[in-house]
């Protein structure tokens, strides 16, 4: 009885050993996926320091923008003005060259 008995603890053994290398090497797997993933993120977190990077220099072309946008506003409305001064004064003197003509002949 004694050699079942060490048959039967031999096999416990070995299942024991097999079902210990099998957790060990489902470990092994999911650590390097966590590795993996952390590795992901990593580059991930980089790749948003780089978006924030760009967007921080896009932030001051627009505003460069904006303010030469402004600019040509400006010129805009000045020389709309000043077209509009000029007409204005051309048509105020062919009225008064028209009237002194019509009601002093």
């Amino acid at each position: 009885m004694t050699a079942v008995t060490e048959n039967d603890l031999k096999r416990l053994e070995d299942l024991i050993v097999s079902g210990q290398k099998a957790i060990e090497s489902r470990l092994t797997a999911i650590e390097s996926r966590l590795t993996n993933l952390e590795n992901g993120q990593k580059a991930i977190e980089n790749s948003l320091g780089e978006i924030k990077g760009d967007i921080k220099a896009l932030d001051a072309k627009v505003m460069g923008l904006e303010k030469r946008v402004d600019d040509l506003n400006a010129r805009v409305n000045i020389t709309t003005i000043g077209f509009l001064s000029i007409v204005g004064i051309l048509v105020t003197g062919m009225l008064t060259i028209a009237s002194k003509t019509v009601f002093f002949p």
